[in-house]
């Protein structure tokens, strides 16, 4: 094999090459494994043959490295002039998440509130006894003392079962008049079921000021009520006992799945409870240092889950925290 012959035979098909696929080609053909000049090394004996082929295979290394770089620079030339970017079309559309539906509920609960005059305050997650209980006026053998009730952390605190302490730290904070709303989470020791999960969001009222009564309490709760759920919602109002309030009253709204005839959902009643309400007790009055001969006032607590599946028709309240992105997008 004529090694000078070889090197110039190569050199004419790498220069001819016009695509890089063809370069490919004639690099394999001329420097491959089974190539001729690959084959020539292999059995070289002397060391003038050996030094020509050596020169011949670095000589069409170097022609493929130029030619390659010729040709890739070449191609971004014709792409730049031919494949411009029309810079004035829309992007591609990235995926976006949106809020759960049990902050939208919160959201939208908190801009009615807001819209009647109302403060946002922020309570604490894990309470002590002395607020959650004591403050309240609950007796010391009431149930929600009980650790099978409550989740306790330490000997006098716990995850609050309600966001009702919230007002006492309000009231202790300021004097009357008070308006205010606390949302957030709340924990309770609950088997699990179709209304029911130990972990859930509660939005809490307060009012006190000079001269509130209970209609004022139905008024206000109706006008949430008609803002959630529409007018064509009943509602109805019937005597409970909660030791923070005297009167009280548990509000209950005509069940979206049966209409009233009773189901599942409802416990065969026609209606589902949303939480409890009624006239603050003089006693929780007491302990903040009001006069309840001079101020009176109302409280609330419900369910923000309970809300969002009365509101969509939802079957379950364990779907809210299933985490099926099948479920959570239709909202």
């Amino acid at each position: 094999m004529d090694p000078h012959a070889l090197r110039q035979q190569a050199l004419g098909a790498i220069a001819s090459a016009a695509t890089l696929p063809e370069l490919d080609d004639a690099r394999v053909r001329y420097l491959g494994r089974k190539s001729e000049l690959k084959l020539a090394l292999r059995e070289v004996r002397d060391r003038e043959t050996g030094m020509a082929l050596n020169a011949a295979r670095e000589a069409i290394e170097s022609a493929v490295d130029a030619r390659e770089k010729q040709l890739a620079r070449a191609e971004l030339d014709r792409s730049i002039a031919e494949d411009r970017v029309d810079v004035t079309l829309p992007g591609t559309a990235h995926p976006r998440g949106h809020l759960h539906l049990v902050t939208q509920v919160r959201r939208e609960v908190e801009d009615i509130f807001l819209g009647m005059g109302y403060a946002i305050v922020d309570g604490r997650e894990v309470e002590t006894t002395h607020y959650l209980f004591d403050a309240l006026n609950m007796a010391p053998n009431h149930v929600t003392r009980s650790p099978l009730h409550t989740f306790y952390v330490g000997e006098d605190a716990v995850l609050r079962s309600e966001t009702s302490p919230s007002q006492i730290h309000t009231m202790e904070s300021k004097p009357p008049p008070v308006y205010m709303v606390s949302l957030g989470r709340c924990y309770r020791r609950d088997t699990p079921d179709t209304t029911h999960y130990p972990i859930f969001h509660q939005v809490e009222g307060l009012a006190v000021d000079r001269g509130i009564t209970l209609a004022d309490l139905k008024g206000t709760l109706r006008t949430l009520l008609r803002q959630l759920f529409g007018a064509e919602r009943e509602a109805k109002f019937i005597t409970h006992f909660f030791p923070f309030t005297e009167p009280s009253l548990e509000v209950l709204v005509s069940c979206f799945q049966c209409d009233g005839d009773g189901c599942a959902m409802c416990r065969h009643s026609g209606w589902i409870e949303i939480g409890g309400s009624g006239m603050v007790d003089p006693n929780v009055l007491r302990f903040v240092g009001y006069d309840p001969e001079e101020v009176s006032g109302f409280a609330f607590g419900w369910g923000l889950e309970r809300m969002a599946i009365l509101r969509h028709g939802l079957p379950d309240i364990r779907d809210l925290w299933a985490d099926d992105l099948r479920f959570l997008r239709q909202f």
